[in-house]
């Protein structure tokens, strides 16, 4: 079963319904990111909460982490960007260079493309050998699991959009000078693999996707729908996670 296939692309919100439905949802994430930093509350630090993203080039990522943290004090809240791993990056073991962005207890981190990478872009380009991306997925696992074991909040998404949508964004990025620059032939020669990366997205969200850090495929072709849908899945994990700690997600705000 195709879970790309499954995701409902119609999905879309009016701008003033949007606008409204959005600054809710962020009121929501302002206060459980300072209750799990101890701003508010008894004052205890909460679980770490990891929101990493990957999706198609185009797909809206930038837009949604902008309106995911926008709100946020940028003291309580770290987003770090992943390109091609660096020369002496290649010389580790390709999970060790995500290490050091990893939030603590009462931190709250989000990666723009991820370890990923790994199993999409590198087995796609031919950038990692076949037996060392097929030996990724459970490292990737062990690792998450490790990671929720721990107490870290993972919530991980996958932006989906389909290929007219994004040959749309494409064109509308080349045509505006202030957002050409985010257009690469790299884009352009990875939508003409798509088929090859749509069979490693479907493959990494069947290997990958656990009871501790499940996938959430987002219908990202509007916009305004999507940046709503990341935000809430955020607030309702964190909910959840406190909830099975036996923590109450609105306590009274002061320690008195």
């Amino acid at each position: 079963m195709s879970r790309l296939a499954d995701v409902d692309l119609t999905r879309s919100l009016a701008k003033k319904e949007g606008k409204s439905q959005l600054a809710e949802a962020q009121e929501r994430l302002v206060h459980l990111r300072l209750l799990l930093g101890g701003q508010i509350g008894p004052g205890e630090l909460g679980p770490p909460l990891l929101v990493l993203f990957e999706g198609w080039d185009a797909s809206g990522k930038g837009g949604a982490i902008q309106r995911l943290v926008g709100e946020l004090d940028p003291r309580h809240v770290r987003v770090a960007q992943f390109a091609a791993p660096t020369r002496d990056e290649k010389r580790h073991h390709f999970l060790w260079r995500f290490w050091p962005v990893l939030p603590g207890w009462g931190g709250m981190a989000v990666l723009d493309r991820s370890w990923y990478g790994r199993v999409l872009v590198e087995r796609v380009e031919g950038y990692a050998e076949e037996h060392a991306w097929r030996r990724a997925y459970q490292e990737i696992v062990d690792l998450e699991t490790s990671l929720a074991a721990e107490g870290t909040v993972l919530v991980k998404f996958w932006m989906h959009v389909s290929p007219d949508e994004q040959l749309r964004r494409f064109e509308s990025r080349r045509a505006d000078p202030y957002k050409a620059w985010k257009l690469t032939d790299e884009d352009w020669r990875n939508r003409e693999k798509r088929g090859a990366y749509e069979a490693a997205v479907e493959e990494m969200l069947e290997r990958t996707s656990t009871a501790s850090a499940p996938w959430h495929v987002v219908a990202a072709e509007d916009k305004r729908w999507a940046r709503i849908a990341v935000v809430r899945t955020v607030c309702e994990a964190v909910e959840a996670a406190l909830h099975a700690r036996g923590i109450d997600p609105d306590p009274p705000l002061t320690g008195n």
